[in-house]
């Protein structure tokens, strides 16, 4: 089974996945956060600083953008390629409100029309520059029977994986992921697939497997933000400078500790101002705080921090008082 790293806007940007890959194994693929490409032509700062080869050397990701124009996604796809990079993936998932009041996102999926010409175009294009095409979708707007034609198209063109959250833009992240939706997927889809949605643990991770053990791939999202290492855990994957520590105590505690210095010192050295840079930490805390027990206190403390030394007296406080869960 093959884990990737689904994209987090705002969240898993190249200091989180450097410090991720440096620390934690088990990651076949990291997915960035969507390119979002205007009429400007012009990427943002933020989104080049992101797929910059110099900030991902040897990590293996896959650049995402998010458009509606076949025209600006090809823009885009040539300007990654010329990074070195041999894959793009668009991203038909986003049910952010203000993406899919734009048509974009999931919101283009309530227009198959225009998103079988749309990958039709790209897909052209792509094949005669040499380059992969792959595709992360929810399975409709507002209703699950809107992915019986989402599939029929998808199928007319050939990807490196379809990438299914078997949810509705409408769900947002409620209710149960939809496996009678994937089922369709799975029986038939053309195009290797990848399932994505509510894999927390690797309890969770083996009941998928049992019900689809023809599955091969599975993307990690929120779950591997509470527990950087359930990757791992999934695959059993785990390379030696990764255990190997003179502490026996509590390895996974000094792993986490570490990743957690690693995500600090890159945030400090990529973000201007403290305030900034506390902004980012706590949000990481609003996910790595749900594997601790015990941790009210301290995680209340993380939350009220103004400087980074307030911030890091508390963080001390909840590993020398929290105890975490499922640790390796």
């Amino acid at each position: 089974m093959d884990c990737y790293f689904a994209p987090m806007e705002g969240i898993t940007g190249y200091v989180y996945r450097k410090a991720h890959h440096r620390v934690y194994g088990g990651i076949a693929r990291y997915y960035t956060p969507f390119i979002a490409p205007g009429q400007s032509k012009k990427l943002k700062s933020r989104e080049m600083n992101d797929i910059l080869p110099e900030h991902n050397q040897g990590i293996p990701v896959v650049p995402q953008v998010l458009t509606n124009r076949a025209e600006d996604f090809l823009w885009a796809a040539e300007k990654i390629q010329h990074l070195g990079y041999g894959e793009v993936n668009l991203n038909l998932g986003c049910p952010s409100g203000t993406v899919v009041s734009k048509n974009r996102g999931s919101g283009f999926l309530a227009m198959p029309e225009e998103l079988d010409r749309f990958l039709g175009q790209v897909s052209r294009e792509l094949e005669r520059r040499g380059m992969k095409f792959s595709i992360k979708t929810r399975i409709g707007k507002n209703d699950p029977g809107e992915f019986v034609r989402l599939l029929k198209i998808f199928n007319q063109y050939p990807l490196q994986s379809l990438i299914v959250h078997p949810r509705t833009q409408a769900d947002f992240y409620q209710n149960h992921p939809n496996w009678e939706a994937f089922w369709q997927a799975v029986e038939g889809s053309r195009n290797p697939l990848c399932y994505n949605g509510d894999i927390f643990s690797p309890e969770d991770a083996v009941a998928f497997k049992k019900s689809f053990p023809m599955v091969q791939a599975m993307m990690l999202g929120r779950g591997l933000l509470r527990d950087p290492a359930l990757a791992e855990k999934i695959t059993g994957a785990a390379a030696a400078e990764r255990t190997s520590s003179n502490n026996t105590d509590n390895p996974g505690l000094r792993r986490l500790k570490h990743f957690h210095h690693l995500l600090l010192s890159g945030y400090q050295e990529a973000i201007p101002g403290e305030r900034n840079v506390l902004f980012k930490m706590k949000e990481l805390w609003t996910y790595l705080g749900a594997g601790f027990e015990n941790s009210d206190r301290p995680l209340k403390k993380i939350k009220k921090a103004k400087r980074i030394e307030e911030y890091l007296d508390a963080t001390e406080q909840l590993f020398t008082e929290g105890s975490r869960i499922q640790m390796l």
